[in-house]
C-alpha cells in the first residue's frame, strides 16, 4: 500500500478519534459546544459563564486525557518496533526489558506508602521514572558481557529482573492498610489516563517525538540488525552499539510513558503485527504508520474504559487486551503472516 495515502488517512482518523473522544463521556456535552469550546480553547476565545462547568470538563479534564492517550499509544507502538527488532523476538513488547515493573515499584510507593508527598502533584510521575531509569541501569548492569549487549541476555534479564520487581509490588499492595490505595495500585498497574493533566503532556510528547525521530533516522539499521548481527556487520552496522543506543532510547520513552499513563499492556506487542501485515516489514514504513496506528487504538481503548461501566472506569489495559488477545490469535492463525520471519 503507497505510504503517503495511509499516513495521511490515518492522521484524519486520528484527529477525528480526539474529537470523538473529547466529545464522548459519562458527562454529556453536545457536539456543538464541543466544538465550540474546543475552539474557544486553542483560539483563547471566551465562553458564557453559565458554559463554565461544561468548558471544564472539555478543555481540562477530557482533551488532555485524549491528547495524552495519542502520545502514550503512539509511543508504545514505535517502541514495540524497536523492542522488536532490538531482541529479534517477535513477542517482545516495550515492558520485555523489565522498566515498567520497575516503575510500578515506585508508582505504588507514592500510592501505597505516601512516598515523596512533597512533590505534589508530580510525585507519582518523578517516582515512577525514577523507579524505571533504576530498573533499567540494573537491566544494563547485569545483561551487559564482554560481548555486548546479546538479544537472549536482554530478554532473560528483563524477564527475571520484571519478576523480582512484581513481587515487591504484589508485597506492597498486600501490606497495604487501606482497601482504596490497593485499588488504585492495580488500576495503575493495568493502566489509567484517569489522573492526565495538562503539565503531563509536553514532557512525555517531547520524549516520544524525540525517540521516534531517531528511530527513524535508525530504520535502516534497524532492517540489518533484525536479520542478525553477522548480517548486519557485514552491512556496516554495529550491532552491539546499536543495541547499546536502542536499550537507551526504548528505555526513556518506556520509563516516561509509563510514568504517566501505567503498564498499558498489548499495543506495543499488537500493533507492530498488524502493521508489518498492511505495510510490509521494512522498518521505515512500519514506523511512519505504527504510531498512529497505537495512538487510535489507545484513545478510543480509553473513551471505551470511560463508557462501559460510566460512571466508573476500567483500567485502559484491559481494554487494550480484551481487543489485543483476540487479534493476536487471528494473527497466529493467519497463513499469509510469519511471526519473526518464522
Amino acid at each position: 500500500m503507497p505510504l503517503p495515502p495511509l499516513v495521511f488517512g490515518l492522521s484524519l482518523v486520528l484527529a477525528g478519534s480526539v474529537v470523538c473522544g473529547v466529545g464522548l463521556g459519562a458527562a454529556g456535552v453536545a457536539w456543538a459546544d464541543v466544538v465550540r469550546f474546543l475552539w474557544a480553547g486553542g483560539t483563547g476565545g471566551s465562553v458564557r459563564a453559565a458554559d463554565g462547568a461544561a468548558y471544564t470538563i472539555i478543555w481540562e479534564i477530557r482533551l488532555p486525557r485524549v491528547v495524552l492517550g495519542a502520545v502514550v499509544g503512539a509511543g508504545l507502538a514505535a517502541v514495540g518496533v524497536a523492542v522488536q527488532a532490538m531482541v529479534r523476538n517477535a513477542l517482545a513488547d516495550p515492558f520485555v526489558l523489565g522498566i515498567s515493573s520497575g516503575a510500578a515499584v515506585g508508582a505504588n510507593a507514592v500510592i501505597l506508602l505516601g512516598a515523596f508527598a512533597g512533590l505534589g502533584v508530580w510525585a507519582l510521575s518523578v517516582s515512577a521514572f525514577g523507579s524505571a531509569l533504576v530498573a533499567m541501569a540494573l537491566v544494563y548492569g547485569v545483561a551487559r558481557s564482554g560481548v555486548g549487549l546479546t538479544p537472549l541476555r536482554l530478554v532473560l534479564t528483563g524477564t527475571a529482573l520484571a519478576y523480582g520487581f512484581e513481587a515487591v509490588t504484589t508485597v506492597m499492595v498486600f501490606g497495604a492498610a487501606r482497601g482504596e490505595a490497593a485499588r488504585a495500585a492495580m488500576m495503575w498497574l493495568l493502566g489509567s489516563l484517569g489522573g492526565a493533566t495538562w503539565a503531563q503532556v509536553p514532557i512525555a510528547a517531547v520524549t516520544v517525538v524525540a525517540g521516534w525521530v531517531w528511530l527513524r533516522a535508525r530504520a535502516e539499521a534497524l532492517n540489518a540488525l533484525a536479520m542478525g548481527d553477522e548480517t548486519s556487520a557485514a552491512l556496516g552496522v554495529r550491532p552491539e552499539r546499536l543495541r547499546r543506543e536502542l536499550f537507551v532510547v526504548t528505555a526513556a520513552v518506556t520509563g516516561t510513558v509509563v510514568a504517566v499513563s501505567g503498564a498499558v499492556g498489548f499495543v506495543g506487542l499488537m500493533v507492530p503485527h498488524v502493521v508489518r501485515m498492511v505495510v510490509g516489514a521494512d522498518h521505515r514504513r512500519v514506523l511512519a504508520v505504527a504510531p498512529l496506528v497505537g495512538a487510535v487504538l489507545l484513545v478510543w481503548a480509553d473513551v471505551l474504559s470511560r463508557l462501559l461501566l460510566a460512571p466508573a472506569e476500567l483500567p485502559v489495559g484491559v481494554i487494550t487486551a480484551v481487543v489485543g488477545v483476540p487479534v493476536f490469535l487471528l494473527l497466529m492463525r493467519r497463513g499469509g503472516y510469519a511471526f519473526g520471519g518464522r
